[in-house]
């Protein structure tokens, strides 16, 4: 029966005309609908849609979604809500030590000039100079050495000072004397204070000796004693001086005067004194200034 109630239905579709083709398609519904006959899918009606469907079909709600800014910022990745950090301005540490510094090296400089215009204006208007010193005078009294190795000296030494400054005056403490020989040390002594006018010359006399002193076995300056052979002499002067220019006085300075070229002949048995050549004796000045821990 399906098969002919088929035959039958594509037979009246062929042969329906257009204007009966909604009526026919009521009424296959139908029949599909209570005799349960199943019709070729061409035959089943179809909704019909609307004419602004047709034109406009509905369209799915639009969705927007932002993605987010890549890389993720700070907010993002811990909390939109919380405040951003803002640090405080802070005041830069670094250029206030370096004005600090600058300020501490240009009141330095300053500071040199200055020192340094008022030494030239010195310098210019009274012109000093170093005292001089040399070796006028050494008697050797005695210079031996006896079985024991005991060294016995006595020297009777003369010095001439000469301050060469026309306006500065010199005042000197106590100056202190020793005499060396072949690196032993033959003699000390002690010459007063003094003071030096403005081209002024003074000679100092003192006495230099030991006694007593240990000397070893085998020092050249026992060989040559008992060879009766000159002996070089080197002495130095070490004490401390100050100048007066006009109403100033500037502090204390060390000097030390070394003087070399000096020969002595040790006195024989009968022989009371002997005198040291001096002819070939130098002395040099030498201003000794402390700086911390340094001596210049």
């Amino acid at each position: 029966m399906v098969t002919t109630f088929t035959s039958l239905s594509n037979h009246i579709y062929t042969q329906i005309s257009p204007n009966n083709f909604i009526s026919f398609h009521f009424i296959s519904h139908k029949l599909l609908k209570y005799t349960h006959i199943n019709f070729p899918s061409q035959f089943i009606p179809k909704k019909k849609l609307p004419m602004e469907e047709k034109i406009y079909p509905a369209s799915k709600p639009a969705t927007t979604t932002t993605n987010p800014p890549f890389p993720a910022t700070k907010a993002q990745q811990y909390n939109h809500s919380r405040p951003l950090y803002r640090p405080q301005p802070r005041r830069n540490q670094r250029s206030c030590c370096c004005s600090l510094c600058l300020c501490i090296t240009f009141t330095f400089i300053i500071f040199i000039l200055i020192a340094a215009a008022v030494g030239g204006v010195a310098y210019v208007v009274y012109r000093p100079h170093r005292p001089t010193f040399s070796v006028s005078a050494i008697h050797v009294s005695q210079f031996n050495i006896t079985s024991s190795n005991k060294l016995s000296t006595r020297f009777n030494f003369t010095v001439t000072a000469r301050n060469p400054n026309k306006k500065i005056v010199l005042y000197y403490d106590p100056v202190s004397v020793l005499f060396n020989s072949k690196d032993v040390d033959v003699g000390d002594g002690l010459i007063p204070g003094f003071m030096m006018g403005k081209k002024n010359t003074t000679t100092l006399r003192t006495v230099v000796s030991v006694s007593g002193q240990s000397v070893d076995d085998n020092s050249d300056l026992k060989s040559d004693l008992k060879n009766k052979k000159s002996l070089p002499l080197k002495i130095r002067l070490d004490t401390k001086v100050k100048a007066k220019i006009g109403s100033l006085k500037t502090k204390k300075v060390p000097i030390r005067v070394m003087c070399e070229g000096v020969k002595a002949t040790a006195p024989t048995g009968k022989t009371a004194a002997t005198t040291a050549t001096t002819s070939d004796a130098h002395c040099k000045v030498d201003l000794r200034i402390k700086i911390w821990k340094w001596t210049v």
